[in-house]
């Protein structure tokens, strides 16, 4: 086994915060993910006492960018009043952004470009652009640089009804045609999960979940967001359901195979608006300003696989190679907290992780990575239950696993998200 990666600078997560996760259309469905991003920046500032002037740069996930602010990391630094010498870049990867977020960071902190950077991700799926059909753009385009009224008409001779039909976003993988949730299907099949621990696994991450807001756990790292319209705030998530039973999740029909399939809305994650944002910094930069960091990054890796076979089978690879990277097994891991996109990509993931035949024919191993014990699976509940903003997802777990490997004495967490593309990413996490 691979001893552990240590390249640079040793890199501490301060704190982290996020703003309720709400659905689509409900809570923020007037806000934008500028609004968004810069509540959670700005609570974050002002909650761990830093003085802005020592932040060098932030980077920030976004998967659905606006046209008005495609840079959205940038408009946020500026917008939150923060210096404006503040490098910002906006990234994406998908479900993993604000992991690539993290670790972009992170590795211009361990050789010394930065000593501090803001970290995270916002999503506003309540306000997704829609695009016009190319005939229709092009028209427009014409039409603005005629140079006559009746030239600029000419320009719209040839438009008919169908081309003013709005084009949403694709929600399809543009390499295989087929949506995710289709591909959580066909992983359901091809793996085996049966429709009742799916929908056991979606019950478990709301009952845990709504546990974890009930005691205030979950709540704690929630900052309210200001609705000036309404003259409120939002404090907490509205998607968990405290009530709901095996019985009503049974009862839910197929999503994406209406005959023989299990994917349902149940046991799948909410579209869901939201951010989050971390604190990162040099090891020795965090003690020269008298802060303790909750935790610090141990590894971490990414990986991708053929998206004609398992979509998002690709966290089994990713925690593989960090485990590797950092020297350490998944028996040593304290906490594990995989993304829930679907319940269905969940259980093929630990299934995965604990297969020796998947292990010898996929990874190269001789043996399995190792069984997850469910006790230790995304104990306060996951995306199913909590709401899944596409970059602000994985801040929001790396956050929640450092908190509670503190409440419970513990030394290691493995944060993993699939990512669109057949992607994964997984980050390992310690306290000292």
């Amino acid at each position: 086994m691979a001893g552990p990666t240590r390249i640079g600078r040793r890199v501490a997560i301060v704190d982290g915060y996020r703003t309720p996760f709400c659905k689509a259309g409900t809570e923020f469905a007037k806000l934008t993910s500028q609004d968004l991003g810069k509540a959670v920046v700005q609570e974050l500032v002002a909650r761990t006492e830093l003085d802005p002037k020592e932040i060098d740069a932030m980077v920030y996930g976004n998967v659905v960018p606006t046209v008005a602010a495609p840079n959205v990391a940038r408009e946020i630094i500026i917008t939150a009043g923060l210096p404006r010498t503040i490098h910002a870049t906006t990234v994406m990867r998908a479900c993993a952004s604000a992991t690539e977020a993290t670790t972009n960071a992170a590795n211009s902190i361990a050789i010394g470009v930065y000593d501090t950077a803001i970290v995270g991700g916002v999503e506003c799926l309540s306000d997704v652009p829609i695009l016009f059909s190319r005939s229709f753009s092009d028209a427009l385009v014409a039409a603005s640089r005629a140079k006559t009224l009746p030239d600029r008409l000419r320009c719209f001779a040839k438009i008919r009804p169908k081309d003013l039909l709005p084009v949403p976003p694709a929600i399809a993988e543009r390499s295989t045609g087929l949506t995710m949730g289709q591909h959580a299907e066909a992983m359901a099949k091809e793996n085996k999960i049966s429709r009742r621990a799916q929908d056991e696994l979606a019950l478990r991450s709301h009952q845990r979940a709504a546990a974890g807001t009930e005691d205030g756990r979950l709540t704690a790292e929630i900052v309210p967001v200001l609705l000036p319209r309404e003259k409120r705030a939002v404090t907490k998530d509205n998607h968990i359901r405290p009530d709901t039973t095996l019985e009503a999740l049974s009862k839910l029909k197929p999503a994406f195979d209406k005959r023989h399939g299990s994917v349902t809305a149940g046991n799948a994650c909410p579209v869901t608006d939201g951010a989050s944002a971390m604190l990162i910094m040099a090891e020795e930069k965090a003690k020269a300003l008298g802060l303790k960091p909750l935790g610090y990054i141990r590894s971490y890796a990414n990986a991708a696989v053929d998206p004609n076979w398992q979509l998002l089978i690709g966290p089994v690879f990713a925690i593989a190679k960090a485990l590797d990277h950092a020297g350490l097994t998944l028996a040593q891991m304290d906490l594990v907290d995989l993304h829930e996109a679907f319940a269905a990509q969940v259980l093929s993931i630990t299934q995965g992780l604990g297969s020796k035949a998947f292990a010898e024919e996929r990874l190269g191993r001789s043996k399995a990575v190792g069984e997850v014990d469910p006790d230790k699976l995304n104990v306060l509940g996951g995306s199913i239950a909590i709401g899944h903003p596409f970059a602000a997802t994985a801040t929001r777990q790396m956050v929640t696993v450092l908190h509670e490997l503190k409440r419970r004495n513990k030394q290691y967490g493995v944060v993993a998200q699939c990512a669109a593309g057949a992607m994964g990413a997984a980050i390992i996490l310690e306290r000292e």
